[in-house]
């Protein structure tokens, strides 16, 4: 899809969003008829990404789910279209290679809280919401500061409640959507010598 050739103020559709193809540079995001942008994330961030993405596959795989885990893939809600950090996909919504996957096949977001205040405000208090509208059933965020922390919570009558808080510096069972066991403060911390190395990142 071309993107459009003239300057647009809105109101913004999920059509025109995605019309603007790919930028590497920053994220688009529809939130009702308004335009999100965002910049691309710095190297921590996409550290724990990296590595919370990598987790999440092997558990889908020990699971024997029929999913897929895309990172900054476009999920198009009722009402916006968001790119969560990480979405956990029915494979069969993901075969066909869409531009944007429905809201309806999504089994699992993750947010990754940016370091900046608005970042902090949109990951924490904005998306929430939409998400639970659309009925995915399980959001999971990512705290890296000041102590790494993973927030897992899922959808209860309507919106998210908290099932379990993983805290750096000991490994944390989770149970849904796929179980599996973390430590927050090993998705963020720096590789800093060859023995750093493990298996599972």
């Amino acid at each position: 899809m071309a993107a459009w050739d003239e300057p647009y103020a809105g109101p913004w559709t999920t059509e025109r969003v995605l019309a603007l193809g790919e930028d590497r540079g920053q994220r688009r995001e529809r939130v009702g008829e308004a335009l999100l942008l965002s910049p691309a994330p710095g190297v921590a961030h996409q550290r724990a990404l990296s590595r919370l993405r990598r987790l999440l596959d092997d558990a889908v795989r020990r699971a024997g789910a029929h999913a897929e885990v895309f990172g900054a893939v476009n999920v198009a809600l009722p009402d916006g279209l968001f790119v969560p950090d990480i979405a956990v996909v029915e494979a069969s919504a993901a075969a066909e290679d869409p531009i944007a996957v429905d809201s309806e096949a999504v089994l699992l977001v993750v947010e990754i809280v940016s370091p900046s205040s608005s970042g902090r405000r949109t990951d924490r208090l904005l998306k929430p919401p939409y998400y639970a509208e659309a009925g995915i059933e399980h959001l999971w965020r990512l705290e890296p500061e000041p102590l790494p922390a993973l927030i897992v919570s899922e959808l209860s009558e309507g919106r998210y409640a908290e099932r379990a808080v993983a805290e750096a510096g000991r490994e944390t069972a989770i149970e849904a959507p796929f179980p599996l066991k973390l430590d927050p403060g090993r998705l963020v911390r720096p590789r800093t010598k060859r023995t750093d190395f493990q298996p599972d990142f």
